[in-house]
């Protein structure tokens, strides 16, 4: 797991988020189980996961498990996931129809957008 990791509680379930570029993906936990995913590539490799500064990445799907459906968990980790674009500079490639209508409803972090 990567050095960002952030917990979160609320209405919610106690969740941990955190980033495993190994798995090149944020991960959302309650309760150290794995409960929701966002993954991401970095569009300058093929394969693995060096996202550098500057770097486009696309955010390509979001999960969270039926079972915490409609809790708000899936837009607290792509909250989590545009907050690390921004504080590691990086353009986002929204590909997942999740996340654009995120993006569609939280327009702060539209300037992370690459421009095609």
């Amino acid at each position: 797991m990567n050095d960002i990791e952030n917990s979160r509680t609320g209405t919610s379930p106690e969740v941990t988020l955190v980033d495993n570029p190994s798995h090149e993906r944020f991960e959302l936990l309650s309760d150290d189980e794995l409960v929701g995913i966002l993954g991401y590539r970095d569009e300058d490799e093929i394969s693995g996961s060096g996202a550098e500064a500057g770097d486009v990445v696309a955010y390509m799907h979001t999960v969270v498990k039926e079972e915490y459906g409609g809790q708000g968990l899936a837009a607290v980790l792509v909250q989590f996931a545009m907050d690390c674009a921004r504080e590691r500079e990086w353009s986002v490639r929204p590909v997942c129809t999740y996340v654009q209508r995120y993006l569609g409803e939280h327009p702060e972090y539209l300037e992370l957008l690459v421009e095609d």
